[in-house]
């Protein structure tokens, strides 16, 4: 007798991402109101679940297609709530906030059918950049809490992953582009030469 499969969307990883979406709200009102103690460590346990949830998925052999879909999505609806906020409370330049959601718009529109349909894949890049903004902008809400004269570094930091944001962003939406060509490429016959 065989166990019963688990649906696809019922795993632990996923439940993980489902709590980066529920935390997104209270993390939002925090730096709205002025980032505080409470602020960073929400922020701190909302940054960590991208880690989390993937370190478990591989550790638990739960990956999921559910899993591969939604994790993005709560990558990219966080950061620009985060984002949103920091640049309403005054933290955070709306030049970047403008930035951000344009490249992910343009990611959206022009590589999620990609994406989707498994012809590419997380890059190293993307991976960096993420790392890398979820940083700056973590460090952005500490610095404001306890340190505000550190304020213009962690900007600094933060530009730096909207660079990498950009890059990562042009990346997907070439490989993604190409990516049809290269399967059509694949199907077709040899060449007779």
């Amino acid at each position: 007798m065989s166990a019963p499969s688990r649906p696809d969307w019922a795993t632990i990883p996923n439940l993980v991402t489902l709590l980066r979406f529920a935390l997104l709200a209270p993390v939002c009102v925090l730096l709205l109101d002025g980032p505080a103690t409470l602020a960073v460590v929400l922020m701190l346990v909302w940054a960590s679940t991208d880690w989390v949830d993937g370190l478990l998925a591989r550790a638990l052999d739960q990956t999921s297609r559910t899993g591969a879909i939604i994790d993005p999505i709560a990558d990219r609806v966080g950061l620009a709530a985060i984002v949103l906020s920091l640049a309403v409370a005054g933290l955070l330049p709306w030049a970047a906030l403008v930035i951000i959601v344009v490249v992910d718009v343009a990611m959206v529109v022009l590589a999620t059918g990609a994406a989707l349909g498994g012809r590419i894949s997380v890059s190293w890049l993307g991976k960096i950049r993420t790392f890398v903004l979820m940083s700056a902008v973590f460090l952005l809400v500490a610095v404001a809490a306890w340190w505000p004269s550190l304020i213009p570094a962690a900007q600094a930091l933060l530009w730096g992953g909207v660079v990498l944001h950009v890059l990562s962003g042009a990346d997907y939406i070439l490989r993604a582009r190409r990516a049809p060509a290269a399967a059509a490429a694949e199907a077709a016959p040899p060449s007779p030469r």
